[in-house]
């Protein structure tokens, strides 16, 4: 039992995979810290905070349906290497910003979006790229692997990002970056060719929307996908977790651990994960997670200790993060395997809708609503979330991923 849980570290192509995404991670979380402290400086707007997360989001999503199409009829490899040195051209470009006296805003938030566009590219491709190297009776813990070390490089990331922001500056911070996503380009670079499957996805138009097609048909994907987006678009505070680092009396040190705390639950979590079965009641316990994520947000919204608020984070970050691991097992469960690129890449957009635009409705919400209670209101809009999702989509309910024992 204990092998079965590192046989998929046997696999080459998979160790170079989940290393490329430990350095990727870890940049793209500095390159956060670094990029929400320092726009903060400049404009003193919860509302430029907002647009950190437009920026990133709108290209990410526009580009995500032929990403997903283009995954699917491509060599992978090639695509991961250009979607990664596309990535290192954005972490130049910021850093070299970031030298100057009075940094421009519209060349900053130009950088950010093509790293959203960039990041279409290698979410199709490498989440393809696992799910084809890795067989399939393996692929839960490979799952469970890529999970762990994800939050594992979000820990040490934000908390890096600000230490170094503090005492060296954001040219010395962005720079790192550099060399953390020139890392990642590398490992990449090790993986094996893996060609595209004759006639994987048609292309044009019909190619593009097949993914769609296929999750507005299944019922359950398209309410798990669809309660995830709104529970943390409107329950998530990253884009204002700057304001509450002042609100607390803390520096850039003090927003790196805010940032860092959500992934701590979610590693602790994803270490249980690995060491214990399925939930039978896979459905039921999602749903929860979703409606525990939005109560841990309202207590978050109301504290005025650092303390009690980084371990509010935390506990989100773990209902988060198990409510992630259910969703991937479904959609694993039900996909073809010549649809993965293109339905990853509407799950991309899920995603990114919940964490980028969430990001843009928080700064909105908080100029307009007041800090607290604009986050007060979001992780209402979560449980509303969860109630509506009980009401329109009950098969998500009474989904089971394992089978029942008196069956």
């Amino acid at each position: 039992m204990a092998r079965d849980r590192y046989a998929v570290l046997e696999i080459g192509d998979f160790r170079w995979a989940l290393l490329a995404r430990l350095f990727d991670s870890f940049g793209n979380q500095m390159m956060g810290v670094a990029a929400a402290w320092q726009i903060y400086q400049l404009t003193k707007s919860p509302l430029h905070l907002g647009f950190i997360g437009l920026a990133e989001g709108l290209p990410f999503m526009a580009a995500a349906l032929w990403a997903g199409s283009l995954a699917d009829r491509s060599e992978k490899r090639a695509m991961i290497t250009a979607a990664k040195a596309g990535i290192l051209v954005q972490a130049l470009g910021l850093a070299y910003l970031s030298g100057l006296e009075s940094p421009p805003l519209l060349p900053f938030y130009a950088c950010l979006a093509w790293g959203g566009f960039s990041r279409s590219l290698l979410w199709a491709s490498a989440s393809t790229y696992v799910q084809g190297v890795v067989p399939k009776e393996l692929f839960p813990k490979a799952a469970a692997w890529s999970t762990g070390v994800l939050h594992a490089a979000t820990i040490a990331g934000p908390a890096l990002s600000g230490v170094v922001f503090d005492r060296w500056g954001a040219r010395a911070a962005f720079s790192t970056v550099c060399v953390l996503f020139a890392a990642a380009a590398l490992c990449a670079l090790r993986l094996r060719p893996m060609p595209a499957r004759p006639q994987a996805a048609a292309p044009g138009w019909d190619g593009f929307l097949s993914g769609l097609r296929f999750v507005r048909g299944e019922p359950v994907v398209l309410a798990a996908m669809s309660l995830d987006m709104f529970g943390v678009m409107f329950g998530g505070v990253k884009g204002v977790l700057a304001m509450f680092a002042v609100l607390l009396g803390v520096g850039a040190s003090g927003l790196g651990l805010l940032q860092a705390a959500p992934a701590l639950g979610a590693l602790l979590t994803s270490l249980l994960m690995v060491h214990r079965d399925p939930f039978r009641e896979s459905g039921k316990t999602f749903i929860s997670c979703v409606a525990l994520f939005g109560l841990s947000m309202i207590a978050f919204a109301l504290s005025r200790n650092f303390w009690l608020s980084a371990a509010l984070l935390a506990f989100g970050g773990a209902v988060d993060c198990v409510g992630m691991i259910l969703r991937s097992s479904i959609y694993q469960a039900v996909t073809p395997e010549g649809l993965r690129g293109r339905v990853n890449a509407v799950n991309g957009i899920f995603i990114r809708s919940s964490n980028e635009i969430g990001v843009f409705e928080s700064g909105l919400a908080a100029r307009f609503m007041g800090l607290a209670p604009s986050v007060v209101f979001g992780g209402c809009m979560t449980l509303v979330s969860v109630g509506v999702a009980l009401a329109l989509a009950p098969a998500l309910w009474r989904f089971r991923l394992a089978p029942d024992p008196d069956q």
